[in-house]
């Protein structure tokens, strides 16, 4: 696929007007307050895959509405841990489950500990999840889209719900008694990305940040420029239901990444693909040029949704290194 979108020299000053709710943070204050009145029930279970050089635990915590999300930890061999580790906690692209703990070895075998956060009501499209969606009924584990559930009304949409679950997992983290609170990174691409930078504007203390191909930022422009799902999702409902489009929106400007990246103060590694019409390249810089704290991208001319792959998982070792020297 071609170039479609802004130069890289555009790119790389586009920073749009931003459609900020007034109660933007009264929004998420109470909704992490009414999260955090519940108790966090954290369960770390021993689960073996036959793995030598890492420990693997099947991890249950309280998420949005006291609701179960499940989890791995995974951590370096006992016999390699000298003190309480860096963690990395990760998030899940769009459709995507937890699958199988010996997925996630990378982090755990750069001598981290590695928290990987399920994703309620995904898992189904091509890796399998273990969380419900217990806020609806009959909301367990669905092929998408998730982009319009309750998008009529911050209080009832969906992201509301995964983004409270994945501070909740930051909260998990700190509780394991391996983990050094005070050196968390977070992680993920695409629908992973979006979460993590909701999740570093979010959370003060996360040091570090590591979107890669970050979905859900800028909404609006992805539904004007592309026509690829799952941004399409939301263009689809708003051909159908012609006199919800400003409502929608409205909603939207609660979950935006843009938004987010204006209060987040961890360093921060992006990567983007000039050739990514899932998430397009100008949706991505909008956050990135926004972002509070110390900053890099990465960017991959040819490269389309899939970023830079093996090459960006590098640049992340060494970006992380640099940190927890």
């Amino acid at each position: 696929m071609a170039f479609f979108d802004l130069s890289l020299s555009e790119l790389k000053t586009y920073r749009p007007a931003r459609e900020e709710p007034a109660d933007f943070d009264s929004f998420w204050k109470s909704t992490l307050e009414e999260a955090r009145t519940f108790p966090l029930n954290t369960t770390f279970e021993k689960v073996d895959y036959g793995l030598t050089a890492q420990e693997t635990f099947d991890v249950t915590f309280s998420g949005f509405g006291g609701q179960p999300i499940k989890g791995w930890l995974i951590l370096p061999a006992k016999a390699q841990r000298t003190g309480k580790l860096p963690c990395i906690v990760e998030y899940i692209g769009y459709g995507g489950g937890r699958s199988f703990a010996f997925e996630w070895l990378l982090w755990a075998s750069a001598g981290y500990a590695h928290f990987v956060m399920d994703t309620r009501g995904q898992g189904s499209s091509w890796s399998p999840g273990d969380t419900p969606d217990l806020y609806a009924e009959g909301g367990n584990p669905h092929i998408p889209g998730s982009m319009t559930n309750g998008v009529l009304d911050p209080n009832h949409y969906y992201y509301r719900r995964v983004f409270t679950d994945a501070i909740r997992a930051i909260d998990a983290a700190h509780s394991h008694p391996e983990v050094d609170a005070s050196r968390i990174a977070v992680t993920g691409g695409s629908q992973g990305g979006g979460i993590t930078i909701a999740a570093a504007g979010l959370v003060p203390d996360v040091v570090a940040a590591m979107p890669d191909v970050p979905f859900l930022c800028h909404y609006r422009r992805a539904t004007e420029l592309v026509d690829t799902y799952p941004y399409k999702e939301i263009a689809d409902y708003c051909h159908i239901h012609r006199d919800k489009v400003d409502t929608v929106f409205n909603t939207l400007s609660y979950f935006d990444g843009v938004n987010f990246a204006t209060r987040a103060k961890a360093k921060t590694l992006f990567s983007t693909g000039l050739m990514d019409q899932v998430c397009p390249p100008s949706t991505v810089f909008a956050a990135y040029n926004n972002w509070a704290g110390e900053k890099d991208i990465k960017v991959y001319p040819y490269n389309g949704h899939e970023g830079g792959g093996s090459y960006q998982t590098m640049e992340k070792v060494k970006f992380l290194k640099n940190i927890w020297k």
